[in-house]
């Protein structure tokens, strides 16, 4: 009385000890006989082992036997609370006893185990699920049984099962495995989705779950395309039934409920038997032998008629004259599929292995009111490539009223039908277990994020370019019309050497800075006031005669639309052309021709050292450059002694009147010290 859930199979198979997952009831003992086939061995897995040893395992544990009967050893004696068996327990021919015994105790879910051949290595149990794996495809061997009352799981196909839905109760659910066989499951892991639908397939009820960071589905041979139901593929003629449901209304109206109305999602009433008995059913002709791997039903869909068939069996033939119910390999019972709960819902159920035949039946068992339903075949093409010759047997040919030589006959052409090559459908299938490689998610997932970063990457750059190509713009337009731009000037670093610590006095340059837009704003006579010593973008003109080259300290700006020269002609003796430089005033017409001396205000300064001459500003006699003496000069100051009001220049050499019209030449003006006793009204 101690054995729980039991599913032993040909090859693998499920067992649990009783009340699983719950605590297990005292005094109770179960125990389980394993066989497969001769030659092959089995191995034993233990999902979960929970099991007092508070007695050393003298009266609750789990006792592993070679063989069966009094002949059996004992491979092992197991208990212990949590206990964790990773690896197989293997047996040493094909047969083992499983005893479990549970004696007093107060806690202790017992056991679950499952078991199978030692050819699949890479058996599971129902508890295995997808968050158990860090692989994102793997293949893993599900046993018989795996279908647990007491277990979830979430999501349908071809979207996907939760990461926490068991993988072997999933897989009976898609129908890639079946429960009551078990099998290979090739198992893909994606990305999750944020809602899992619910459905019934194959007498396992999906839940609806919620947002996961992982989903799983199958890989399939992909023989699960629909076969014409809903299409209409199949014609009206090709469907038939036992009997058809008719009635009129009051109004004389007649309510015919065809067999041609039993396609899926098709709007209107459906397929209704006249009669509901088990003698009802209803028939497809495929025209032609398919694969069906699976049909899919609803109830009436009209809510005022609320019928539904809630369990059938499968019958088929190539024929139509010769029936053959679907049977689960290995079973002599009728396999009764379960239907519908209600009128609305689709419920599936997979074939495994496939159906191979053409007229294809169903046979209602059970239903609420009345016998009512819309159906729809999941399958392919089935094509014969070359068929192998069957011969029987002579006595099997020569005993034809042998109903046992029939049935194996009519075994021996199914299984040699299933053995042979098919081919997909050429429909558009609406049932999928297959998902994309694990290979190819990576690149989308490789791709999703290279994509925004190479687009921001871009955008930046070109954000970049447009700013640069705005502030250059800016920058030429805030420049003077005589200006250079900022990075073409060969004397740059000279600009910026006011922002470095300055130099000494007498080491110090300090150049002369004109503005020109304060100078077009004054008065001829108030220039002189308005000159500076600030850092100048000109430095002092050097003239002597006809200078062929202009060096880098020339301080005379270019006209418009010309550009000046040393070798143009002296703006002071042309009578046609007056030429205006930017760092001095033009003398009057009727004013005197001497220039306006450069008056500036260097008392914070001191003074050039009396011997040292300044630059000269005035041009020499010929073309020869008067010499420089140093390199740094000081400018004099006006003061309000009557020595201020003395010219500071000489009398022009040659000339004793204004009149002349010789070339003037002018000589140096004299220092401070000089031009007290030498200079001239």
């Amino acid at each position: 009385d101690g054995c729980g859930h039991t599913v032993l199979g040909p090859e693998s198979g499920t067992l649990a000890s009783i009340n699983y997952p719950q605590t297990s009831p005292n005094s109770t003992v179960c125990e389980w006989e394993i066989r497969v086939k001769p030659g092959q061995r089995v191995q034993l897995k233990f999902g979960d082992f929970d099991i007092d040893d508070s007695d050393s395992c003298h009266s609750s544990y789990l006792r592993v036997h070679n063989g069966i009967g009094p002949t059996r050893t004992e491979i092992g004696k197991y208990c212990g609370f949590g206990f964790q068996m990773d690896g197989l327990i293997t047996s040493k021919s094909n047969e083992v006893t499983v005893q479990f015994m549970s004696g007093i105790h107060t806690s202790g879910r017992g056991f679950l185990a499952a078991y199978s051949t030692t050819d699949k290595s890479d058996l599971i149990t129902w508890l295995a699920n997808a968050s158990h794996f860090s692989e994102p495809e793997f293949n893993k061997y599900c046993p018989a049984g795996c279908v647990i009352p007491f277990a979830d799981i979430s999501g349908t196909i071809p979207h996907g099962y939760r990461d926490s839905s068991s993988l072997c109760m999933a897989g009976v659910h898609a129908g890639v495995v079946s429960n009551a066989l078990g099998g290979q499951i090739n198992v893909v892991i994606s990305k999750g989705i944020p809602y899992y639908e619910g459905s019934l397939a194959n007498n396992v009820t999906s839940k609806v779950g919620p947002l996961s960071t992982s989903l799983f589905t199958f890989k399939t041979s992909g023989c699960y395309g629909t076969l014409g139901m809903e299409s209409g593929v199949i014609p009206d003629s090709q469907i038939t039934a036992s009997s058809i449901l008719e009635w009129s209304y009051q109004t004389g109206q007649v309510n015919i409920w065809k067999p041609e109305n039993a396609r899926l999602k098709r709007v209107g009433p459906p397929w209704a038997a006249f009669i509901s008995d088990e003698h009802q059913w209803l028939q497809i002709d495929l025209n032609k032998e398919k694969r069906i791997t699976g049909i899919i039903t609803t109830g009436s869909t009209l809510a005022e008629y609320y019928y539904y068939v809630s369990a059938y069996r499968i019958l088929y033939s190539d024929d139509a004259q010769k029936w053959r119910v679907y049977r689960e390999p290995g079973t002599d019972k009728d396999k009764i599929f379960q239907g519908n709960t209600e009128l609305y819902q689709e419920v599936r159920n997979n074939f495994i292995p496939p159906i191979i035949a053409r007229f294809f039946r169903i046979n209602p068992l059970k239903w609420h009111q009345k016998i009512a339903m819309k159906v729809e075949l999941l399958g392919c093409q089935f094509s014969i490539g070359r068929a192998p010759k069957i011969t029987l047997p002579l006595s099997m040919s020569q005993n034809k009223n042998d109903d046992k030589n029939d049935d194996f006959s009519d075994d021996f052409m199914h299984s040699v039908k299933t053995s042979l090559q098919t081919d997909k459908t050429t429909f558009t299938p609406e049932i999928k277990n297959t998902t994309v490689t694990p290979s190819v998610t990576k690149d989308v997932a490789l791709a999703a994020v290279l994509v925004p970063v190479l687009v921001m990457v871009f955008t930046t750059l070109i954000l970049i370019l447009v700013c640069a190509w705005h502030w250059r713009n800016r920058k030429k337009k805030s420049e003077g019309t005589y200006d250079l731009p900022y990075w073409d000037r060969a004397g740059w670093w000279k600009g910026m050497k006011q922002f470095l610590p300055t130099k000494s006095a007498e080491h110090e340059e300090t150049p002369v800075r004109y503005s020109s837009s304060e100078i077009s704003h004054l008065r001829p006579r108030e220039v002189p006031t308005m000159l500076q010593t600030e850092s100048a973008e000109y430095a002092q003109p050097l003239v002597g005669g006809i200078v062929g080259t202009l060096h880098q300290r020339s301080t005379f700006k270019p006209e418009e639309g010309k550009e000046a020269s040393y070798a143009d002609l002296d703006p002071y003796n042309s009578p046609i052309q007056e030429v205006y430089h930017a760092y001095a005033e033009p003398l009057p017409i009727t004013g005197p021709e001497y220039a306006t001396p450069i008056i500036m205000d260097m008392s914070s300064h001191p003074s050039t050292p009396l011997g040292v001459p300044s630059i000269s500003t005035f041009k020499a006699a010929g073309n020869q450059v008067p010499p420089l003496i140093g390199t740094y000069n000081k400018l004099l100051s006006r003061t309000d002694s009557a020595s201020s009001a003395q010219a500071l220049y000489d009398t022009p050499k040659g000339q004793l009147g204004p009149g002349a019209t010789d070339e003037l030449v002018y000589q140096v003006p004299q220092s401070v010290a000089h031009s007290t006793g030498n200079t001239e009204e």
